[in-house]
């Protein structure tokens, strides 16, 4: 796939938003800041975000909404490249939060569920009705892993319910463009699941003792990260180790675009046509945009 590099000397880039004037807004979760690249190259900071800013999309009042992991790792340097290390012990969990890009206000509507704290937000999706999915990844501790899971919200503060618990490590989420499925990549499992909705906000019963339906586990030792998923419902997720994008299909087959960057974390869509593609490679701290061979599905709102 041909491919062009658009930024680099970022700080671990994640959460790309392809914006209607055609710049892109990423996350830079260890410069803890929002990003814009415009289309002649010019970068500008949107705002700073402490803690851990990971996921990012806009809502239906043309804010942004941000998963914050709140802090949830430590930098490693590897030859050069910035590695997400174990949580740190200062950690104390992370947040959804709302980014006023008119005023520049940051605000936090979220960082507990039923009196328990968040533990690491990473990636959300809006549906139509103008909520939200987000994933919890969860936390690596001294003493083991501590799980994660699958929330829905209403941006009013009104409203947060977790929908799948005790999940490994659940990272990209996506909605297939019917709306009946919800995608979450997990991360250490190498795996992509499918949830059935039951009704807006609310998934279906599990089948039997999984959570959720497998639609595949990639061989070897591959990690998932986030995602985006095409018009024509294929999965596009972030493939960690074997670097690149890997799209699968709802039948469990698979393929694999290669980008040089050991941890690509996310992709996007944006065009008149859908078609190009935004990629962060982020233990190079870099952007890439390419042609995609198919279009993106186009999500619910914009600015």
């Amino acid at each position: 796939m041909d491919f062009e590099l658009i930024a680099e000397d970022l700080q671990f880039p994640e959460g790309p938003i392809a914006m209607e004037d055609g710049s892109v807004i990423f996350t830079e979760i260890k410069g803890q800041r929002l990003t814009r690249v415009w289309p002649d190259g010019r970068m500008e900071k949107v705002a700073d975000v402490p803690g851990g800013p990971n996921g990012a999309a806009i809502g239906p009042d043309g804010a942004i909404y941000i998963t914050n992991n709140g802090g949830s790792f430590e930098w490693l340097d590897n030859g050069g490249m910035t590695i997400p290390g174990p949580t740190p012990a200062s950690h104390v969990g992370g947040s959804i939060q709302r980014l006023d890009l008119a005023t520049g206000a940051l605000t936090t509507i979220y960082d507990s569920c039923d009196g328990r704290r968040l533990v690491g937000p990473n990636d959300l999706v809006f549906d139509r009705s103008g909520g939200f999915w987000f994933t919890d990844h969860g936390a690596t501790t001294p003493e083991g892993r501590r799980y994660g899971g699958l929330y829905y919200t209403k941006i009013d503060g009104s409203h947060i319910s977790r929908q799948r618990d005790h999940l490994i490590s659940p990272n990209g989420v996506g909605l297939s463009p019917d709306e009946k499925t919800v995608y979450v990549a997990d991360t250490n499992l190498g795996r992509l699941w499918g949830f059935d909705v039951a009704e807006t906000g609310v998934l279906a019963p599990p089948p039997g003792f999984a959570p959720g339906h497998v639609v595949c586990n990639l061989p070897g030792y591959q990690l998932l990260d986030s995602l985006a998923v095409e018009a024509g419902g294929k999965v596009c997720v972030a493939t960690i180790i074997n670097g690149g994008i890997t799209t699968f299909d709802p039948d469990g087959s698979v393929e694999h675009y290669a980008f040089p960057d050991m941890i690509v974390t996310n992709i996007c869509f944006g065009g008149a046509d859908m078609c190009t593609a935004w990629i962060t490679g982020s233990a190079t701290g870099k952007l890439f945009r390419a042609t995609w061979p198919r279009p993106g599905l186009k999500l619910n709102f914009n600015a």
